[in-house]
């Protein structure tokens, strides 16, 4: 199952000023953290543990990491069941709140979130709010 993809955002109405790439930090970021987290499938640690070492180490940016190891496809592949799981629920689901915590945490200063510069600073802005997020997540889900 594919949750998303950077070419569905680098269309159409996307700021024709910034590269195609800015299409994929927002993906980037929630993939990342997932990753950081425990929330990974043995895909990423068996086939490429190179580029997972080099987003360990803040070597690779997240949406670079994404872009490099995803091929810009954010599928279920990526996850762990349980991070499939959560990803659903806060990424996916209709009601999802992840692109308003991406918003809140990281759009004020930017004309759009495409605008949002794919770094670490920024993922350290973002990361406790999906953190956040993820243990309600499972103190809900342990009910």
């Amino acid at each position: 199952m594919k949750y998303d993809d950077a070419s569905w955002h680098y269309g159409g109405e996307f700021p024709k000023e910034l590269p195609s790439e800015a299409g994929a930090t927002h993906i980037g970021m929630f993939v990342a953290w997932c990753l950081l987290n425990g929330l990974g499938s043995d895909f990423h640690v068996k086939e490429m543990p190179d580029l997972l070492a080099h987003l360990k180490a803040k070597r690779l940016t997240p949406g670079a990491f994404f872009i490099k190891a995803c091929d810009e496809k954010f599928t279920d592949e990526d996850l762990s069941p349980d991070g499939n799981a959560f990803a659903k629920s806060y990424y996916e689901a209709k009601d999802a709140e992840y692109i308003g915590d991406y918003e809140a945490a990281l759009g004020a200063d930017v004309p759009t979130l495409y605008h949002v510069t794919d770094t670490w600073e920024n993922y350290e802005r973002l990361a406790p709010a999906i953190a956040k997020r993820y243990a309600a997540w499972r103190k809900k889900a342990n009910q």
